[in-house]
């Protein structure tokens, strides 16, 4: 019991502090996680990150929340998912609480305009830091098809102005494809 209590409050104190302090959107708190569950407390690997970070981004609502409810019901079940779920949502709120009060200060000062334009830049190198790592997972697979995507992902995108919804789910049925066609090779 005693035991519990000690993760249920780690798991609150964490999941406080990445939601205080990441700012740029739910890509930016992987790093954080990765930090924190993989690196220091190892719940779980970077593979299982990748995979919580992939259905937290198909799932409704913000992706930073879902992420911290997959983290949390990985490393502690269903109290988990709650305290941390309540943990990534109680500093946003407070913050735009005290935001929306402030408005009028807020609004016109010079010095919050440049600490949230630190911010932008801050959250820019943890997202290119995500990017890189995920590129490195799909490089050791060793697939050509996963390797090939990257660069034809990115050039559809942003040299020939296609869709990223329609890019994700060409990708989509290209790796159901594949596995596919991998398990009839094992028949």
């Amino acid at each position: 019991m005693k035991q519990n209590v000690r993760l249920y409050v780690w798991l609150l104190s964490v999941n406080l502090f990445i939601s205080a302090f990441t700012f740029g959107g739910g890509y930016v708190v992987v790093p954080m996680v990765r930090r924190f569950f993989v690196d220091k407390k190892q719940c779980f690997t970077e593979e299982e990150l990748i995979n919580m970070a992939a259905v937290a981004q198909s799932t409704p609502g913000a992706i930073a929340v879902n992420l911290s409810a997959l983290a949390g019901f990985r490393t502690a079940g269903t109290a988990g998912a709650v305290i941390s779920c309540v943990a990534a949502v109680t500093p946003p709120l407070v913050i735009l609480s005290l935001v929306s009060f402030f408005y009028q200060m807020v609004v016109s000062n010079a010095a919050i305009a440049a600490v949230l334009k630190g911010m932008e830049a801050g959250a820019a190198a943890l997202v290119v830091d995500l990017i890189v790592d995920m590129c490195a997972l799909i490089v050791k697979k060793k697939s050509i098809l996963l390797t090939a995507m990257i660069p034809l992902a990115f050039v559809a995108n942003f040299i020939c102005g296609v869709n990223v919804a329609l890019i994700l789910l060409v990708c989509c049925i290209l790796c159901i494809v594949q596995v596919f066609m991998a398990k009839r090779k094992e028949r």
